[in-house]
């Protein structure tokens, strides 16, 4: 299904719970070992479908989104306003190579809590998503 959950590895982190959405394997993989190994529990989806059903069949909170714009069956802030609407209070990151002035206006209109322009530093996402959270470090 495109799914796969790293469980936290450091108790003494305010864990997140994060979704990460990408289509590209190696990306996905970066950013979720990345958080994983900051303490982190990762949930992986490979495309907006498999996004969708972890958003509305997960039981536990998801506390922060990490999506990317451009995925097999999604291509445009539709994916993006969908999640929004899901999980209202949760920040969402928009990663993107394909950051217009058009869609990062859209992104913030759906209340994105950042665009960021791939390729970028994954520590910096991680210390993005406790800022965004809330959690410190």
């Amino acid at each position: 299904m495109g799914l796969r959950v790293f469980p936290h590895m450091n108790e003494n982190l305010r864990a997140l719970r994060v979704l990460v959405v990408d289509d590209e394997l190696l990306i996905r993989w970066s950013i979720a070992e990345t958080l994983a190994h900051a303490g982190h529990t990762v949930i992986e989806a490979a495309d907006g479908g498999s996004a969708l059903m972890a958003l509305k069949n997960d039981a536990e909170r998801i506390d922060a989104v990490v999506l990317d714009y451009r995925l097999p069956d999604s291509n445009d802030l539709t994916l993006l306003a969908t999640v929004r609407r899901l999980l209202p209070d949760s920040p969402v990151v928009l990663m993107t190579a394909f950051g217009t002035p058009e869609v990062v206006k859209g992104a913030r209109d759906l209340g994105v809590y950042q665009v960021l322009n791939k390729p970028f530093e994954m520590h910096e996402l991680e210390s993005l998503l406790r800022e965004a959270c809330g959690a410190g470090s």
